[in-house]
């Protein structure tokens, strides 16, 4: 039975030591937040001009940024997520520091060689390190937010989350003026101020007690509310993580072969579905339905948004040529700036009615710049359109996880970013890049002669798609008009390719719409809180900062 609010936890004893405590974990959780951003921005600036200088191929870039860049992260967050309860706040974020810090100087290794696949390596793990690091931070910041503001969690969730695109659009103005005038290591060891900086400012500081523990919710019920389903999942993700990681090692041959093909396509539901086994046989418990569904829904809203912005600048350098990267740039100013009032948008729709916005928002924006060819007015339009449509994406579904789910703490909240990080690192940013590759590809058997000479003579089958890698040293050997003839379409192939990944927030659409009727027939949209014993109440928390 619910107590009354005068009986629920009072999270300024649970945790930080009054509101100016409390006030800079906060802002320091804001400063990490900037610091994710600044690793995954400057990557999108330098991609392709790393894929020119070590003649890297699409699926090769793809692999690196967004994947590398997106998947580890999701590692961490669900490990951290598992027992940063009994591991501790203080430690893990000291953890993001060093990954922070490492992944950076791998990542300048490349520096150091002229060979494809040893530079690839060395781009590849320093990737890989810095996005294990980002999702040690995001382990941190996401309970530790929702803990300070339990009754307005999806505003202050935003607020938060708002440090993604405040340090896109930061980090993407230094790059755009870096890029082509100092050495790319340069740009890539901007990396290293925002992290030095949220280390300063969270040394020594004490954080709150998560919810979930102060309420004396066991961990066992925290495993339950995340449920069989919910393992399965992510596990079966985590092994195509797992898979993606060897294939760096692997000779382009054996990936090209139909064996690998079958490996990556049966050995993660497998390992998937003994997972699920062996958590339901511990936990008696499926999950909810709701956060399951949410789980797939993630998958879409991840690639749309982070899928998308790991692309955009690449795709749209035929309409805007070397500023392509200052829409990235305003999409994110764009984001940065509306996060700041979701709070009086929820209050008027609530939070499933601002994702539904978003989404139908966010596929005319995508449409549009895949449709728009040369037109830069139109694209720039639409671009506008399509910053609005994804500004609330991702904080506020963790604010609908944490508002539904209390009980299932760090886990669920952070299990659903994670989600959506390694969805795209695996899966949606290598689908992007493969498409294009196959789209290409396509479009050249139009012109045999060229075909004939760019492509590689073997066939690749990714995703179902069967197509020829194009052979960068024999696309620098064609005249100049052939040349330029290549670049032509490969830049129209990249922009209408936005054209199919309007599809996904089309989906998201109808899927957000349902969650409503769903909650209509149920009476309506209710924040869940939770009490001293653990049960869910009406009333509200006061925090350390309301």
């Amino acid at each position: 039975m619910a107590q009354a609010p005068s009986e629920v936890i009072d999270y300024r004893g649970a945790g930080a030591s009054g509101d100016g405590q409390a006030r800079q974990v906060f802002f320091g959780c804001f400063a990490a937040m900037f610091a994710t951003s600044f690793a995954f921005i400057v990557r999108a600036m330098l991609i392709t001009d790393w894929g020119n200088s070590f003649q890297l191929t699409e699926a090769q870039k793809g692999n690196i940024f967004p994947g590398a860049a997106l998947f580890p992260f999701a590692i961490s967050i669900v490990l951290f997520s598992l027992f940063i309860d009994h591991v501790g706040y203080g430690k893990t974020m000291v953890f993001a520091f060093i990954g922070h810090i490492v992944g950076t100087g791998v990542t300048m290794l490349a520096a150091t060689t002229s060979d494809r696949d040893t530079a690839y390596q060395f781009l590849y793990f320093g990737t890989f390190i810095t996005a294990l690091a980002n999702g040690a931070v995001e382990a941190v910041i996401n309970p530790v937010t929702a803990t300070l503001f339990p009754r307005n969690k999806t505003h202050y969730l935003n607020i938060l989350h708002a440090g993604w695109p405040g340090g896109l659009v930061l980090a993407g103005i230094l790059s755009i003026l870096m890029v082509g005038h100092v050495h790319w290591i340069w740009v890539i060891g901007l990396v290293l101020i925002p992290t030095v900086v949220y280390g300063v400012m969270l040394l020594g500081k004490r954080f709150p007690v998560q919810e979930r523990v102060a309420a004396g919710v066991s961990y066992a019920d925290m495993m339950r509310e995340f449920g069989a389903a919910g393992a399965f999942l992510l596990a079966w993700f985590l092994v195509m993580a797992a898979l993606t990681v060897v294939s760096v090692f692997m000779p382009e041959s054996t990936l090209k072969s139909g064996s690998w093909e079958q490996l990556n396509n049966f050995l993660p539901p497998i390992i998937a579905l003994i997972c699920a086994i062996g958590f339901y046989a511990v936990y008696k418990s499926f999950g909810r339905p709701m956060f399951v569904f949410l789980l797939l829904v993630m998958i879409l809203l991840a690639t749309t948004e982070l899928g998308t912005d790991g692309w955009i600048t690449d795709l749209l350098k035929p309409v805007f040529g070397s500023a392509a990267g200052w829409i990235l740039v305003y999409t994110s100013a764009i984001m940065f700036v509306m996060r700041f009032f979701a709070g009086p948008i929820v209050h008027r729709i609530n939070p499933l009615g601002l994702l539904c916005v978003c989404a139908a928002v966010a596929v005319v924006g995508l449409y549009v710049i895949g449709s728009a060819g040369g037109n830069g007015w139109v694209v720039f339009l639409a671009a506008s359109l399509y910053g609005v449509g994804k500004a609330f994406f991702w904080p506020t579904t963790l604010g609908v996880v944490s508002e539904q789910f209390p009980r299932g703490g760090a886990l669920t909240l952070n299990a659903m970013g994670g989600m959506g990080m390694i969805a795209v690192g695996v899966l949606g940013g290598n689908v992007l890049g493969t498409l294009v590759d196959y789209r290409v590809d396509r479009h050249l058997e139009q012109k045999p002669a060229i075909h004939a000479v760019v492509t590689q003579s073997e066939t690749t089958t990714k995703y179902g798609m069967k197509y020829h890698d194009l052979n960068q040293k024999a696309l620098a050997t064609l005249p100049d008009a052939q040349k330029q003839e290549v670049e032509t379409l490969r830049g129209e192939t990249k922009q209408t390719t936005l054209r199919i990944v309007a599809i996904l927030p089309a989906i998201m659409f109808i899927c957000y719409l349902g969650l409503i009727v769903f909650f209509i027939a149920k009476g309506g949209y209710k924040v869940q809180h939770l009490t001293r014993t653990g049960e869910q109440a009406s009333g509200g928390i006061e925090g350390p900062l309301e």
